[in-house]
C-alpha cells in the first residue's frame, strides 16, 4: 500500500490540486486579459492595482501561503505515510481536507468551496465588463501565489525529515 501511495497517491494529490488551481487561473486569465486590452480608465486602473494588491495579500499570502498550502502539503505527506485505498483514489479531495479531517478543517473546506461557487456565479451573472476582468485579475494573482506556495510546501513536506505543519486529521 505504501508503494501505491508513493507512486500513485502522492502524484495524484499534487497533480489534482494543481490542476484545479491551474484551471481557474487559465479560465480567469482570459477575462483579465480582455479587460486590460479593452482599455481601462484611470479609475479602473486604480481599482485594478488596489484590488490586485488586496488579493495577493488576502488570498495569496494569508489564505494560501499561511493556511491552505502548508496544510494541504502536510495532508499529502500524511497520505504518503498513512495510505488507505480511499485516500489514494480521492487523493486531491483528501489533501484539501474534505474527509478524514478534524471538524474545523472539513467545515472550512466545505464552506469555502460553497462560498467560492456562489461568488463565481454572482460575478459571472452580475458583474459587467471590464469590472469582471478587474476582479479576475486580482484572483489570478492570488491563485498563482497559492499554486506556487503549494508546490514549495509540497516539496518541503515530502523531502525534509521534519515538516511541522499539522495535517489536521482527527488523530493529529
Amino acid at each position: 500500500m505504501h508503494l501505491l501511495a508513493r507512486f500513485i497517491g502522492v502524484p495524484w494529490a499534487i497533480i489534482g490540486v494543481s490542476a484545479l488551481l491551474l484551471r481557474a487561473i487559465i479560465g480567469l486569465s482570459k477575462h483579465a486579459k480582455n479587460a486590460i486590452e479593452s482599455g481601462l480608465t484611470t479609475w479602473q486602473w486604480s481599482v485594478l492595482v488596489l484590488f490586485a494588491l488586496f488579493m495577493v495579500v488576502a488570498e495569496g499570502y494569508r489564505g494560501f501561503q499561511k493556511k491552505f498550502s502548508p496544510r494541504t502539503a502536510a495532508r499529502v505527506k500524511y497520505l504518503r505515510d498513512h495510505p488507505t485505498l480511499l485516500r489514494i483514489i480521492l487523493a486531491p479531495i483528501f489533501s484539501m481536507g474534505f474527509f478524514h479531517a478534524n471538524r474545523k478543517t472539513k467545515l472550512t473546506a466545505y464552506i469555502l468551496t460553497t462560498g467560492i461557487i456562489c461568488l463565481v456565479v454572482a460575478i459571472t451573472f452580475f458583474c459587467p465588463d471590464p469590472w469582471r476582468g478587474i476582479i479576475d485579475f486580482g484572483v489570478v494573482l492570488g491563485l498563482t501565489w497559492g499554486l506556487i506556495s503549494f508546490w514549495i510546501f509540497a516539496i518541503q513536506a515530502l523531502t525534509k525529515t521534519s515538516f511541522s505543519q499539522s495535517p489536521e486529521t482527527p488523530n493529529s
